[in-house]
């Protein structure tokens, strides 16, 4: 770990949300913390057991509130997949974006054909909406271009390796890592594990995506958000 590059995120960086969780408006309210927590058990959000778990360990410094699209960045850290992302395990999630829209795409459709064929369907369809940020940091671990040297953190079958090395940079207080796209050829991908280092976040265009279990992926833009 110690002799791999550090480099800052790439910018901007695209994020997919499924349009059928909006966000909570409340967030970019609150004024302290304490407050925050108000809301959140207001919205129900710490009815759930995990996400109140995730809750505790992400430290109150850390918590984002008071900034448009605040419930989104904090959604990301709390309402995460209960088997974790690539380089974050389940007990806290973190922020995952790529480089370019396409790579997003790319990214979220991967998901979208494992849904299909967990279902028995010919293929799967939802809506996203988009969200543009800045990672801030210069100290992101770069891992681009190491898919040979590191095949264990590239895994296209299993997490196990990747979410452990990303756990130890995580506690390092490293920002986060800059990764080559596993899904789209030449495509970048980051996760970021500081919430508060997550700027500048905008919502942007709306994505109907059809997967088909075997073809093209089809992404249609509905309209730019208002």
């Amino acid at each position: 770990m110690t002799t791999l590059p550090l480099a800052q995120a790439p910018y901007p960086t695209f994020r997919l949300v499924a349009s059928r969780f909006p966000p909570i408006d409340a967030f970019a309210t609150v004024a302290t913390s304490a407050d925050l927590e108000a809301v959140m058990e207001l919205e129900g959000w710490t009815n759930d057991r995990l996400v109140a778990e995730r809750a505790a360990r992400l430290p109150r410094a850390d918590w984002v509130f008071g900034t448009p699209n605040a419930s989104v960045v904090m959604a990301a850290f709390l309402h995460a997949a209960p088997e974790g992302g690539r380089f974050s395990g389940p007990h806290l999630g973190a922020w995952y974006a790529g480089g370019s829209i396409a790579t997003a795409v790319a990214e979220v459709a991967h998901h979208l054909r494992r849904e299909a064929v967990a279902r028995g369907r010919s293929e799967a369809r939802r809506v996203f909406r988009c969200y543009t940020a800045r990672l801030l940091g210069d100290d992101f671990l770069d891992l681009r271009g190491r898919q040979q040297t590191h095949p264990d953190l590239y895994s296209g079958t299993s997490h196990v390796a990747s979410q452990a090395f990303g756990e130890n940079i995580r506690a390092s207080d490293r920002s986060g890592i800059v990764y080559d796209s596993v899904r789209f050829r030449d495509g970048t991908n980051v996760v970021s594990y500081r919430p508060r280092q997550i700027a500048d976040v905008r919502q942007s265009d709306h994505y109907d995506l059809l997967v088909p279990l075997h073809g093209r992926i089809i992404a249609r833009r509905l309209r730019e958000a208002g």
